[in-house]
Parts: structure tokens; C-alpha cells; sequence
């Protein structure tokens, strides 16, 4: 099976490149990015073959690419790589930056016969799946509320595009809203009917064309109500970029679940701070292992570009709630 990777600019694929090479029957064939010199850094990091443009990694036919560019260009890539015959494609959320687009997306790959996953890794974590299996059995009877945090830095230093809203479409609620709002929909199986936001600037020290800060409080068709704290409030000298905790309440208890509550807490380290270890599962490696598997089996991967489409339409009507000041209704 060979996969390569159309752009190097998310945070991300530094992760899934390992995954990548972690996934036995799989060769993950290079890498290509419109940035010259980033494709060759990361090439150079990584040990990676480096293609000298996108059409040149397309003519080796992939089975498979990962779409890891800015938000505003992976419409672009998406319709490359169908047009190259690439029949599946993992594309980084948010799936684009406004609904024509992500429309577009999966009307072309539609049309095509290309599956398109979203990649959503949360729902391979492994605190998370236990809560999902509880619900699943019943074990909160109804559920009422979920209090829900994913807060981070602001990322800026990792990534200047993530800033930029030209490239990045927004700040904190486009970046940490989606991974909490898929989550939800999985596990309810239920749709947001009404969204309400409110977003500030306030991190100081930080030239930022975003908001920095957000919370979206959702009304799902089931009657959940439901709280996101999206901000990137993290300093950069926090152990961690930040973290994804869910606080669920239902008519027989209380579940919550940390997401990234499976690490060591070490100190006196050269960085002078206080530094989070993981040792526990790797929810990209669980992402990367069923875009994989949807490829050998043939078949429509877990998570869709659908699911990616859903969750944009939540964060664009959390930015019209915001602008107006007044819940915003959705269309089930």
C-alpha cells in the first residue's frame, strides 16, 4: 500500500509520518509541499523522500494521501489528488474554511467514487472510547449536559499560518471546536439545532489576526445542552500545548474523561519546567491504522468527510453567533 503526504504545514503531520512508518504492509512514499524550503526541512528531519511538486507524487499512484495543509488549501489538494485517481484521501479538519467548499469536497469525491475521512484522532482515544462504550450500554441512562474544555496555546510559534485568517479561517473556535463537537455527534448520535458563542482577543504578547478565546454553548435535537471552551489559553511554558476533557451528566452519574491524563509528570529537566511524558495510547496512530485498514478492506473509513462538514457548519454559525450577539438555529 503506498500513501504519501500533500504538505507538511499542520503541527499534525509530524505525527502522522510516524504513523505512517509504523503500519506494516504500508510505504509511506514521500512527501510534497508548494513550500519549497519547508518540504525540505521536514524531509531532511524525517529522512523522507521529497517530491519536487504534488503532480509528481500523484504519478507514482498513491493508494491513499494525507492532506495536511493549511485549512485554506485543502479544497485544492482534495480535487488534485481525485483528479490524479487517488481513491482515498485523510483530509486535516477543519475540512475547509466555509461550507461551498467542504460542499464541494464531497460532491467531488462523490462523483468520483473517493472516499474522504476527516481526521478527527479523538475518537480513537482510549479514555474516550471507554465513555462512549458506557453510553452505548446505557450505563448514564439519559444524558442532560456535557461540560467540555480544549484549550491549548496559542499556536503561533509551531505554526504562523494558524494566526492568519486568510489561511486558518479563524482562531481558537476553528482549530479546538471541531474535535469536541464530532465527539459529541458520535457519541449521541444526535445533531446541534442551536448554537450560541461569544469569542475575545485578549492573550497579550501575541499578534494574532484571530480570536484567542471562545465559548460555544450548543442545543442538541435531543434536548443535551452543551458547553465548549475552545480557548488557547495556555502559556507557552505550560507542560503541555493544552488538553480535551469532557464532563457528561445523565440521570445515573456523572462520566468524565481526560484525554490526555496518560503521561508522566517530570521535573528538572533542561527546559527548566515542568514537562508532560505520554506513555499511554496514541489516538493518531488509531486515526492513521483506519484510514489504512479502509484502504486494504476496500471500504468507507469510521469517520467521513461528512463528519467534517457537520462540524464546520457548527463553528461558522458559532462565529455568526458571536458577530450578532443572538443564538443561531441550524436546519437538522
Amino acid at each position: 500500500m503506498k500513501i504519501g503526504m500533500m504538505s507538511f504545514a499542520h503541527l499534525h503531520a509530524e505525527a502522522y509520518i510516524h504513523n505512517l512508518r509504523a503500519v506494516p504492509d504500508v510505504e509511506m512514499i514521500g512527501i510534497a509541499d508548494e513550500e519549497s524550503e519547508r518540504g525540505k526541512h521536514f524531509a531532511e528531519i524525517f529522512n523522507a523522500n521529497l517530491f519536487p511538486s504534488y503532480e509528481a507524487m500523484l504519478a507514482e499512484q498513491p493508494d491513499g494521501v494525507l492532506v495536511c495543509s493549511e485549512n485554506a488549501r485543502h479544497k485544492k489538494l482534495v480535487e488534485m489528488a481525485v483528479d490524479a485517481g487517488v481513491k482515498y484521501i485523510l483530509c486535516e479538519k477543519p475540512l475547509a474554511i466555509n461550507l461551498a467548499e467542504s460542499t464541494d469536497m464531497m460532491e467531488i469525491c462523490k462523483k468520483a467514487g473517493v472516499k474522504l475521512m476527516t481526521a478527527f484522532p479523538m475518537r480513537f482515544n482510549a479514555p474516550v472510547l471507554e465513555v462512549k462504550k458506557l453510553l452505548d450500554q446505557g450505563g448514564l441512562g439519559q444524558v442532560f449536559a456535557i461540560k467540555s474544555e480544549n484549550q491549548g496555546q496559542v499556536p503561533s510559534h509551531h505554526r504562523q499560518w494558524f494566526v492568519e485568517k486568510d489561511l486558518a479561517g479563524g482562531g481558537a473556535v476553528m482549530d479546538h471546536t471541531v474535535h469536541l463537537l464530532d465527539l459529541m455527534r458520535w457519541m449521541m448520535g444526535s445533531e446541534v439545532q442551536e448554537v450560541y458563542a461569544q469569542t475575545n482577543r485578549i492573550m497579550r504578547g501575541h499578534e494574532v489576526q484571530v480570536e484567542t478565546g471562545g465559548l460555544v454553548m450548543l442545543t442538541f435535537e435531543n434536548g443535551v445542552f452543551a458547553s465548549i471552551n475552545c480557548s488557547w489559553s495556555r502559556p507557552r511554558r505550560y507542560p503541555t500545548w493544552g488538553g480535551l476533557s469532557m464532563e457528561i451528566i445523565g440521570e445515573r452519574g456523572v462520566a468524565t474523561t481526560d484525554a490526555f491524563r496518560q503521561n508522566i509528570t517530570a521535573f528538572g529537566m533542561e527546559e527548566a519546567h515542568t514537562l508532560y511524558i505520554p506513555w499511554g495510547s496514541d489516538s493518531n496512530q488509531g486515526l492513521i491504522n483506519e484510514f489504512c485498514a479502509a484502504i486494504r478492506e476496500q471500504r468507507e473509513p469510521a469517520i467521513t468527510g461528512y463528519d467534517g462538514h457537520k462540524a464546520l457548519e457548527v463553528v461558522l454559525a458559532a462565529y455568526r453567533s458571536a458577530d450578532s450577539g443572538q443564538p443561531v438555529q441550524l436546519s437538522i
